[in-house]
């Protein structure tokens, strides 16, 4: 399946490619045409006020050298010869098309680079979504095989009883209710995704307010671990929204308490430094893997390590989510973690300033 997936992002990548080199090229193509119209506009006006000069001292050549009857001294002080100017309106010609054949391929490699640039937002933009589709394509399909699987064993079986059939009902809620937590996951990365839907509703929030709330929400899941969260705050103002903080914050002290071990400690500090708020949420768990730390915020990303130590079930979307709302603060999420000795997980946003 594994290999399946692979070959998938890769067929999509080279399909990607074709069809991005190909706007490239058209979009050069447009450029490129623009580009020679108008320098051809100009070369044609040059050419025409240059021949139009040209000529008119060739007739005035010629009338002097009619009044002078041919004499050699004569000529000589009156400057070029006929034959001069009209050598000269040749040269100005091949200038001209040199010129132009010069623009035309300095402006083509120009243009090629300028499409490009043009496009490489867009191109991101489809690939970002075509590996959101196919990763979770991969990611879906897991939960449905194994529904199928049990499902089509149940059939097979003639004798089944009724606490089979519970069972049975009971392993497959549990992967429906997985399958709604991906889901779940999914739209709200989408939402938060979204950059045009964050910012029209914000408004200045004590920051106290938000650890608060998220620790009202998080401390059921740290009692069954006897897990203790000790918080302590800076009272500054931030400009945003309650709810999208709460959840950035949920999201970390439930990734701190999966990872630690029972009757540990979680603490969580914040300073005030600059205009930027610093906020640390460090834990005594298994720590992460230094292999695994440039991609730990990666979509769908697992650590191996993390999954054999512990029994955390999931989809890797979690601190996915967090650096996305981190994002749409214009702040930063970084991590430091050692095997055995735990993580440690810093925001930093940008607070009311006044």
């Amino acid at each position: 399946m594994a290999t399946k997936s692979v070959k998938t992002n890769f067929d999509f990548c080279i399909l990607n490619f074709h069809m991005f080199q190909s706007a490239r090229l058209t979009l050069t193509a447009w450029y490129l045409l623009i580009i020679m119209i108008i320098t051809a506009f100009f070369s044609i006006a040059l050419y025409r006020a240059g021949t139009q000069e040209i000529q008119r001292l060739i007739r005035m050549q010629q009338i002097r050298q009619e009044r002078e009857n041919g004499d050699s001294y004569t000529r000589i002080r009156l400057g070029p010869t006929v034959e001069d100017l009209e050598e000269t309106a040749r040269r100005l010609q091949v200038a001209l098309l040199l010129v132009n054949g010069c623009i035309l391929v300095l402006a083509g490699g120009a243009a090629y680079f300028l499409a490009g640039r043009t496009l490489l937002p867009i191109k991101e933009m489809v690939d970002e979504q075509g590996r959101f589709i196919t990763d979770s394509s991969h990611e879906l399909r897991t939960p449905l095989t194994a529904l199928r699987a049990e499902m089509e064993a149940a059939l097979l079986e003639k004798n089944m009883t009724a606490k089979d059939a519970k069972k049975l009902i009971a392993s497959n809620l549990e992967e429906v209710i997985n399958l709604q937590s991906l889901s779940d996951n999914l739209l709200t990365l989408t939402q938060y995704s979204n950059k045009n839907n964050t910012g029209s509703t914000w408004q200045a929030i004590p920051f106290l307010e938000i650890p608060e709330d998220a620790l009202k929400k998080i401390t059921p899941l740290a009692k069954k671990k006897h897990i203790t969260i000790r918080h302590e705050g800076v009272d500054v103002s931030i400009q945003g929204d309650l709810h999208t903080l709460s959840k950035l914050f949920v999201i970390l002290l439930e990734n701190a308490i999966k990872y630690s071990p029972k009757d540990s400690v979680i603490a969580i500090t914040s300073e005030k430094t600059d205009h930027i708020l610093r906020v640390s949420i460090k834990d005594q768990g298994v720590g992460i893997d230094e292999k695994d730390l440039p991609h730990i915020f990666d979509r769908f990303y697992r650590a191996d390590k993390s999954r054999t130590k512990t029994d955390v079930a999931g989809y890797g979307l979690g601190l996915s989510i967090a650096k996305t709302i981190v994002e749409t603060y214009k702040g930063s999420i970084s991590v430091k973690s050692k095997n055995e000795k735990g993580s440690t997980f810093t925001v930093q946003l940008p607070i009311e300033q006044g």
